[in-house]
């Protein structure tokens, strides 16, 4: 940098070596960020050798998109490497994160809208433009707080909510986006009566029990998983024997072929909620990919092999 006697320059020479405006040079000193080493007789700003340094390091900052305030906290560390820049970065690569998210929903959106037939656009943009982007699972939350047992303690609820309320997907296909926002819509839907239709096991389990058989549900469904991913057709086993468990330690009563039998019946009558899960694993599959077994999946194949096992114990 070029200097007078004094070892001070200019704000235009400043400017002109830093590659910036002097109108820029003066917004930062302006804000602190810059000190100015002295003015001239004339009143002009004058910086010293460190300026042309700290300058190009505010640049370079900013450049990373970090805010005037978060520029300063780095700057007044002593050497602007330690806690204050890691955190200033890693708190604007959660926020590009949020926002190439954000991109990349809109993207699928977009392509969702220009490959649909002209006649079905109408329909796609009302159900698209009714989700944030990326959306909120707000509305998948609300619809399974009124369908859980009441007063099931909040531990037990929010273990299940984790695995039945499917996140958006970070990079999604037109056919997933399509698919959560039917999800969304399907939530928002006023329910016959007013009220969500409940399963007899909630009130036959009552507040406590459900919690037992929440978690005894959540084991018998991942036993499940396995062969439903390898499209093996629903059997008698350790899956099906753990299913049965969390009824029976639900209710108190002992595994008999009698109540396997009236298990069987009450679960074929109860409230089905089988779309939800079909959007669910249109969400969560990639396309081409075989569908990922959801909750719901995993009960309709344990409720088909109780059925089949207590057809033949009949028979």
């Amino acid at each position: 940098m070029l200097m007078s006697r004094d070892g001070l320059c200019g704000i235009g020479e400043l400017a002109e070596r830093a590659g910036v405006t002097v109108k820029t040079v003066r917004f930062y000193s302006d804000h602190g960020l810059l000190p100015e080493a002295s003015r001239s007789a004339g009143g002009h700003r004058r910086y010293g050798p460190e300026a042309l340094g700290r300058l190009r390091l505010i640049r370079s900052l900013r450049a990373l998109g970090l805010a005037v305030s978060e520029v300063r906290r780095v700057l007044d560390e002593e050497d602007g490497t330690s806690g204050m820049l890691e955190d200033a970065v890693a708190g604007r690569l959660r926020e590009v994160g949020s926002e190439l998210r954000a991109l990349r929903w809109r993207e699928a959106a977009l392509r969702l809208v220009q490959e649909c037939p002209p006649g079905e656009r109408a329909d796609r943009l009302r159900l698209i433009g009714a989700v944030a982007a990326p959306p909120s699972t707000a509305p998948l939350v609300r619809f399974w707080r009124g369908w859980l047992p009441p007063r099931m303690p909040a531990r037990s609820a929010a273990a299940f909510l984790e695995v039945a309320v499917p996140s958006p997907p970070d990079d999604p296909a037109p056919a997933q986006v399509l698919a959560f926002a039917r999800l969304a819509a399907l939530t928002l839907a006023p329910c016959p009566g007013g009220a969500q239709p409940q399963p007899e096991a909630h009130r036959a389990a009552g507040a406590r029990g459900a919690a037992v058989l929440y978690a005894g549900l959540a084991e018998a469904y991942e036993l499940a998983g396995g062969p439903l991913r390898r499209g093996v057709d629903p059997h008698t086993g350790e899956a099906l024997d753990c299913f049965v468990s969390a009824y029976t330690s639900a209710y108190g009563v002992r595994d008999t072929p009698d109540f396997r039998r009236r298990l069987a019946r009450q679960l074929a009558a109860d409230p089905r909620i089988d779309r939800y899960w079909e959007l669910v694993a249109e969400v969560i599959t990639p396309p081409g990919a075989r569908p990922e077994p959801t909750p719901g999946a995993a009960h309709d194949w344990l409720l088909a092999a109780l059925e089949a096992q207590t057809a033949a114990e009949a028979a």
